[in-house]
């Protein structure tokens, strides 16, 4: 099926950083918050929100695109 005809599932940037840093990154949870200027509580609340949705789209075949959220990029001008 060609991607534009999948159904998505968006992640925000900090669900998808929250992901990166804890499942890729291998970092604990308050590092990982620490990292990102969030409590660990708000890291725990995207981690799930993120996983629950890779893991829909994983079983039920849909897109996932990164999109939106409240973020910060350093380095650029």
């Amino acid at each position: 099926m060609p991607l534009v005809e999948l159904q998505v599932n968006s992640l925000k940037v900090e669900e998808l950083e929250a992901v990166r840093l804890v499942g890729f990154e291998c970092l604990e949870q308050e590092e990982a918050a620490s990292k990102m200027g969030v409590s660990r509580r708000t890291l725990a609340r995207d981690l799930i929100s993120a996983r629950k949705k890779i893991a829909d789209a994983l079983i039920t075949g849909k897109a996932i695109e990164i999109k939106g959220g409240f973020y910060n990029t350093v380095g650029r001008k």
